[in-house]
């Protein structure tokens, strides 16, 4: 388990590492074209570079945080939403009742990949903090 822990912060940093801010004027103009076709209404809009990809986060509404994730073709790989825990359906709910009854739900994340919906959802018991995902049916990846 510490190396999988290890392994997750190791991604993570190098991913830190790697990410630059950039303008809008540097994103490339199909990866923009697919952003504002997808998200019309997105405002408080703020691009990175990582790697070969392009993320952007931005707003929808008041209260809704997005973050996507872009190809330089203009393929939108993937993109979260960050929702309320009362917004997941049953399925995943129960899951974590039955198998992490102790824990509570801190925060969760909506991840729609091409039509495949999952939820990232960050669990904790006092100190200990978990990081799962589920599918839609409540099945643990």
């Amino acid at each position: 388990m510490k190396t999988i822990q290890f392994i997750a912060i190791l991604l993570f940093a190098t991913t830190f590492v790697q990410a630059q801010d950039i303008n809008e004027n540097q994103v490339p103009s199909v990866v923009l074209n697919t952003f504002k076709t997808e998200f019309p209404k997105a405002s408080d809009v703020e691009w990175e570079m990582k790697g070969d990809q392009f993320q952007v986060e931005f707003e929808i509404g008041y209260f809704s945080d997005y973050e996507a994730w872009f190809k330089a073709t203009g393929e939108m790989l993937y993109y979260e939403e960050e929702i309320s825990k009362r917004k997941l359906p049953e399925a995943v709910k129960n899951t974590i009742q039955q198998k992490y009854d102790a824990y509570r739900i801190d925060d969760v994340k909506k991840i729609n990949k091409k039509g495949e919906i999952s939820y990232a959802i960050e669990l904790e018991k006092g100190r200990e903090e978990i990081n799962i995902i589920i599918n839609e049916n409540g099945q643990i990846k």
